[in-house]
This record gives structure tokens, C-alpha cells and sequence, in this order.
């Protein structure tokens, strides 16, 4: 089949070979010499690219047989180097064998010793003494990650850092060292360490960054209290210092500065708690002018009733004795109108005396009413923050919930203090009411025993 397909082409490319010769040729003579050349120069054609061919085979069987040669050697070397691996497999496993029954107890210790590291690499990482001592946590967690035996300085290393945080522990260290202020810049300043329990710059109180390796003031500062604390323990250069020690080493101190102080826990009750405030900001006013003023008349009052012939207006009593012991002409006949005339000016006093206290008794009452009513907006809130997110979050309803207690509070707040001021200011009052009861059913008796006396009948 090859041979006929072969055959057909080389007639065809003879017929296109004719074809192009004899548009060149005149004659036969000329076509047949012109197919004569052409034949000789495809046949020197021919045996060149054989020529190349056979060169080009040796050159492919030369690098076959050079790389044969190479993967022979590269098997035999992989063959040995296998045996050779096999050998010091046992070989390797006779010397371990021949390790753990020469390390005796050493092994053992030295599973202590990784023990010990990996358990005191997260303390010391932790640790307030790291930032005086930096660095020393890779120590033990290189120690703890070992595969071979520690050397005797690698176990005394580790017995003097556990020694040395022992003993840190109950120091109060100073040194200067670089921080991290609240606005994040670095200030080199003296740092104050006492134990591994809490650390103070000045009357800042500081958080240790164990990834920074640095200290960091805190963001927001405990009270004037602690802070005086640290400040004076900053300042000290001798003898002993009042300070406050966290024992959860910051977690405590990190807990007790987000606690919300005055202001914060009255915006948390929003605009119920405002009014609250309001209504009591209004009845210490008025409970404060009202004390002062009784405080005053009280003592007016005093003092009137050391001079009772002398009548002052400057208080009650002055001016209900004055109503009668001023100008003798207004002294009526009968008893009975005298004594609705003393009954009319201790009540034109009363309203002064006893001001306010009404009111006083409204804000006592109101207070929880209004603190019940920031309950219920909060419970709202809060049930709404479940419904919306559909989970009881505690983070969710921490507002609504905040809101509801805060408002009870300044509710109760008010109405307690108020409800004692209003007492005290009631007790005052009806001190001075019950003088002027006191004096003005004394002077209705004198003057009936005087009016007896004038016409001649028995005293009363």
C-alpha cells in the first residue's frame, strides 16, 4: 500500500516536473536533458541529506549510550546509598538503644526540665519582671521545644531565672525604661514595679504588652484615690508607701477603670434620668433655702423669746406679739375675736414656715414613679434589641437593661435623701409653729386674766 501510494506520488511529482520543464524547453532534446539535471541534482540532494541523517543517528546513539552510562551509575549509587541508610538505621538504633541505658535518671530529669519550661514560659512571658528583664521567655520556650539533653549552664540558666522571678516577685523595683503613653507615643520616664503585681509611672498605672515587650499606660486612669497612692509611691525614696496591689496581676485593675463613674452611669438613664435629676436638683434647692431660713427664724425666735416685752419684726413671734403689744388701741374687748385676731396672725406664718415641704412630699413620691417609668422604657429596649437580633446577647441588652436599673437607682436616689430632708424640715418647722402656738395661747390668757382684772371679777 505504502509502495503504490509512493509510486503515484513520484508520478505525479514527475508529471509536474515535465510540466515545468517543458514551459522552459523547445524541444524534446532540450526537455529530456533539462529532466537529466534536474534528476542528477535531486539525487546529490538526496545523498547529502542521508549523509546528514546518518550523521545526526550516530550523534543520538552517542548520547544514549552516554546517558545509559550515567543512569547506571546514578542506580548503582542509589543502591549503595539505600544500603548504606538501611545500615545506619540499625546502626542508629543501637546507639539509641545504647544513649537511654546510659542516660539512666538523666532522661527523666530531663523530661522535668521540659516540663518545667513549657509550664514557666507562659508565666514569665506574662510576667511584669520581663519588662525590666526582656527576653527571657525564649529561653524557656527553646528549652521546653529541645529534642536533646540540656547542658549543665542551660539547667543553671534555668534555675536562676526561676530563682530570680521568685525574688522580683517580692520586690518593689525601680528602673527607667521607655512607654507607651495613652496618646501612643514613647516616653522614657521611671517605671515603678512592685512585684509581679502592678506597675505605675508617676500617678499613672501602667498595662504590661508582652507581645511589644513594653509597658503601656492605660487608657483610661482608676480614681484620685489610686492614683495618689501610685504618685506617692513613685515619689518615695525610702521607708514605706500606702499603694494598692492587684493580685490577678492587672486583670482586676484592667476591670476596675472601665467601671462607669457618675456622669456615665447618669447618661446610661438617657432623658428619664435627667428628669429625675431635675426634680431632685429642684428640691435640694428649695430644701436647702427652706433649712437656711429655719435656721434663721429658729434663732430669731430664740431671741424674741428672751425679750417678749419687746416685740421685733425680724421673726414670727415678734410680729404676732407686735399685733397686739404694739398699739394698745387694737386691743379688742372680746375674748373671742382676740383670740381668732392671734389665731389670724399665726397663720399668716404658717405658709412661710412650712414652704415647700409640699412639694418636697410630691418629689418623694414622684421620684420612683418616674424611676419605675425608665424601667419600663429600658425593658422595652431590651426586649426589642431580642426581638430585632433575635438572641439573648448579653452585649444586646446590656443598654436596655442598664437604662432600667439606672433610672430605679436615681429614682430611689431622690426620693431617700428627700424623703429624710423633708422630716428634718418638718421637725423645724413645727418647733417654731409650736412656739407660736405656745406664745399666742399665752397672750389670748393674759389678756382675759387683764380684761378680769378690769372689771373687777376673778381671775382666770
Amino acid at each position: 500500500m505504502n509502495r503504490k501510494i509512493l509510486f503515484t506520488l513520484s508520478l505525479s511529482l514527475a508529471a509536474q516536473l515535465v510540466i515545468a520543464y517543458s514551459a522552459v524547453a523547445d524541444t524534446l532534446d532540450d526537455l529530456l536533458a533539462e529532466t537529466q539535471k534536474a534528476r542528477a541534482a535531486e539525487a546529490e540532494e538526496n545523498k547529502k541529506r542521508e549523509a546528514e541523517f546518518m550523521s545526526s543517528r550516530d550523534r543520538q546513539k552517542a548520547l544514549l549510550d552516554e546517558a545509559q552510562s550515567k543512569w547506571n551509575a546514578a542506580k548503582a549509587r542509589s543502591d549503595n546509598l539505600s544500603k548504606q541508610f538501611d545500615a545506619n538505621e540499625v546502626t542508629l538504633a543501637d546507639l539509641e538503644g545504647k544513649l537511654k541505658a546510659k542516660e539512666g535518671n538523666l532522661g527523666e530529669l530531663f523530661g522535668v526540665t521540659r516540663q518545667v519550661a513549657g509550664d514557666s514560659s507562659a508565666i514569665v512571658y506574662n510576667s511584669l519582671t520581663s519588662g525590666q528583664f526582656p527576653k527571657r521567655d525564649e529561653f524557656f520556650t527553646k528549652l521546653a521545644k529541645s529534642k536533646v539533653l540540656p547542658t549543665i549552664p542551660e539547667f543553671e540558666k534555668l534555675a536562676f531565672e526561676l530563682l530570680r522571678e521568685i525574688t522580683e516577685s517580692g520586690r518593689v523595683a525601680r528602673w527607667k525604661t521607655d512607654i507607651v503613653t495613652a496618646a501612643g507615643e514613647r516616653e522614657n520616664t521611671d517605671v515603678v514595679r512592685i512585684g509581679g503585681f502592678i506597675a505605675m509611672a508617676g500617678d499613672r498605672y501602667l498595662d504590661y504588652k508582652a507581645d511589644l515587650g513594653t509597658f503601656s499606660v492605660l487608657a483610661r486612669q482608676p480614681g484620685s484615690e489610686l492614683r495618689s497612692a501610685a504618685k506617692e509611691v513613685s515619689e518615695a525614696k525610702s521607708g514605706y508607701a500606702h499603694a494598692f496591689v492587684d493580685p490577678s496581676r492587672g486583670v482586676l485593675l484592667a476591670l476596675y477603670v472601665q467601671r462607669p463613674n457618675v456622669i456615665e452611669r447618669i447618661q446610661k438613664g438617657q432623658e428619664v434620668g435627667y428628669v429625675i435629676i431635675l426634680v431632685g436638683v429642684i428640691g435640694l434647692a428649695c430644701s436647702a433655702y427652706q433649712a437656711f431660713f429655719l435656721f434663721v427664724v429658729r434663732r430669731r425666735v430664740a431671741h424674741q423669746l428672751e425679750h417678749l416685752d419687746t416685740p421685733m419684726r425680724d421673726n414670727p413671734l415678734g410680729r404676732v406679739l407686735a399685733t397686739f403689744r404694739g398699739d394698745p388701741e387694737q386691743i379688742e374687748e372680746d375674748v373671742e375675736v382676740v383670740e381668732l385676731r392671734i389665731s389670724e396672725a399665726v397663720l399668716k406664718e404658717v405658709p412661710k414656715i412650712e414652704r415647700f415641704q409640699a412639694f418636697l412630699r410630691l418629689a418623694v413620691a414622684a421620684g420612683p414613679l418616674l424611676g419605675l417609668i425608665g424601667t419600663v422604657i429600658g425593658m422595652i429596649i431590651t426586649f426589642q434589641s431580642i426581638t430585632e437580633s433575635g438572641s439573648s446577647d448579653p452585649k444586646l441588652m446590656a443598654a436596655g437593661i442598664g437604662q432600667a436599673m439606672i433610672a430605679t437607682v436615681l429614682g430611689l436616689g431622690i426620693a431617700i435623701p428627700l424623703l429624710f430632708i423633708n422630716a428634718g424640715l418638718a421637725t423645724m418647722s413645727r418647733s417654731v409653729v409650736q412656739v407660736l402656738d405656745e406664745q399666742s395661747n399665752g397672750l389670748l390668757a393674759e389678756h382675759i386674766e387683764r380684761k378680769a382684772e378690769q372689771h373687777g371679777g376673778p381671775r382666770v
